[in-house]
């Protein structure tokens, strides 16, 4: 009998997918394909008969009911990083932490390099054969999707991050025909559906030795894309090669740009993100389900990989990468590279560990109180969460609701508007409002004298 498949009805109908597209992968009735839904984002969509054994769900990682031995990250990481040496509050289990990059790959990385670096001697070594990382497809259709790397010319086209909406459902079919090992790499939710995978399916752990995560700050619909183009002064319709990291080596890591090739023209537009404003702070673009995410830094990966938002690194253009270990394989590569000189690298304390991302725990530990409460008055099903437990004060609710609202109406403006400078001016008075709240909350964090001396410093 025909019916619809559980992950649609549990997770898409609530708006809490992400796109990993495994769902498509375990489908026994081969019933799920991904589409674009009217916000911009890839998610499964009925194509077939439905057997509902609710293999598909079993994988989603945000089904709102998982068996008990694989409820959270935490349980999880029992079962996958038995070898993590310590257990760090927000920062799972691992092995070590350090700040370093790759001389070798630095230069054509978002960041530090590192991804490349440690991709590049799984290969060397014969560890893996094969890598599921993010590229251009070269050919017509979206700008970015997961392709095999099975070369180091290949592995090198996949450097930087693309912050533009992909699915595992691409390569996942690939993984019966291709002959050795693969690797993959993943933000947190992708990630956990792998491991998901592999819990149910043992076979995959042989197949896929190594899982390499990418700190996220959020999945952003294609639409992101498009305004960036817009404001570039691009025809975002017509665009080729969007490039969402160009660092500026003379000045901040922050101080990045967004560049494109404006086809019609043939000109390359570039702006610089401080120019564009917050993209990330108020939920423009996001996917509704990162907001229920509360795995910082996907610690579920045998290595996790970030930015190193924090002085002195954040004053380096050139880009330096926070790591993390967790499993021994991992940790030998970034050792062996240390002690070759091929990556420079610190030690660093947990505690600079968390405050390199002190403001995703902020919102997505924090905050979480506030929109899983929401969530629920709205009869939203949302899995067991393991923070925002306590209750916030009211200005940080409020700019949690602030949020909500302006990451909702942001994909609404841009399906109607699609000009850069009419999404501004009818987003205007939602961004108005959320920066007073958000200032609102920094006066009483920091304490209204420290605040007032800031200001007669300047």
């Amino acid at each position: 009998m025909t019916s619809k498949p559980q992950v649609i009805v549990q997770v898409v109908d609530n708006d809490m997918c992400t796109g990993c597209g495994l769902c498509t992968y375990k489908c026994s009735s081969n019933a799920l394909s991904m589409g674009w839904n009217k916000e911009g984002f890839l998610v499964p969509e009925l194509t077939g008969s439905c057997d509902n054994d609710a293999a598909c769900i079993s994988v989603c990682p945000f089904n709102p009911l998982p068996l008990e031995p694989v409820k959270d990250e935490t349980a999880l990481a029992e079962i996958f990083l038995t070898e993590g040496t310590q257990t760090e509050e927000k920062l799972g289990r691992l092995i070590g932490i350090y700040a370093a990059y790759s001389n070798e790959f630095r230069e054509t990385s978002s960041s530090g390099g590192i991804a490349t670096y440690v991709f590049d001697q799984l290969l060397d070594k014969g560890i893996i054969d094969h890598v599921f990382s993010v590229r251009s497809p070269n050919e017509s259709g979206p700008h970015y999707e997961y392709k095999v790397a099975s070369n180091k010319t290949e592995l090198r086209d996949s450097a930087k991050t693309k912050y533009y909406p992909v699915t595992l459902a691409t390569v996942l079919p690939e993984l019966e025909k291709l002959e050795g090992k693969v690797a993959i790499v993943g933000v947190a939710c992708f990630v956990k559906a792998v491991r998901l995978a592999q819990h149910y399916d043992p076979v995959l752990k042989e197949k896929i030795p190594f899982v390499a995560g990418i700190i996220c700050g959020g999945v952003k619909s294609k639409f992101f894309t498009e305004y960036l183009a817009s404001k570039a002064g691009a025809d975002h319709e017509n665009i080729k090669s969007p490039n969402f990291r160009i660092k500026d080596v003379t000045s901040t890591a922050s101080d990045y740009a967004f560049g494109c090739e404006d086809v019609a023209s043939g000109d390359y537009k570039k702006i610089k993100m401080r120019e564009v404003g917050d993209m990330w702070g108020t939920g423009l673009f996001k996917a509704n389900a990162c907001d229920f995410c509360d795995d910082v830094v996907t610690e579920l990966a045998d290595i996790s990989l970030g930015d190193a938002w924090l002085e002195p690194y954040s004053k380096d253009g050139r880009g330096t990468s926070v790591i993390i270990t967790r499993s021994p394989l991992a940790e030998s590569i970034i050792q062996e590279g240390a002690n070759s000189s091929a990556i420079v690298i610190e030690s660093i304390s947990p505690d600079t560990m968390r405050a390199s991302q002190q403001g995703s725990y902020n919102h997505r530990h924090d905050g979480l109180y506030v929109r899983v409460k929401e969530a629920q008055a709205m009869g939203v099903a949302v899995p067991e969460k393991r923070y925002g437990k306590k209750p916030v004060s009211l200005d940080v609710a409020l700019v949690q609701k602030l949020r909500r609202v302006t990451r909702r109406k942001s994909l609404e403006v841009w399906s109607q508007t699609q000009t850069a400078a009419e999404f501004d001016k009818k987003m205007h008075s939602a961004l108005f409002n959320l920066r007073i709240a958000t200032k609102i909350t920094h006066i009483r964090r920091m304490g209204f004298k420290h605040f007032i001396q800031r200001l007669t410093a300047r």
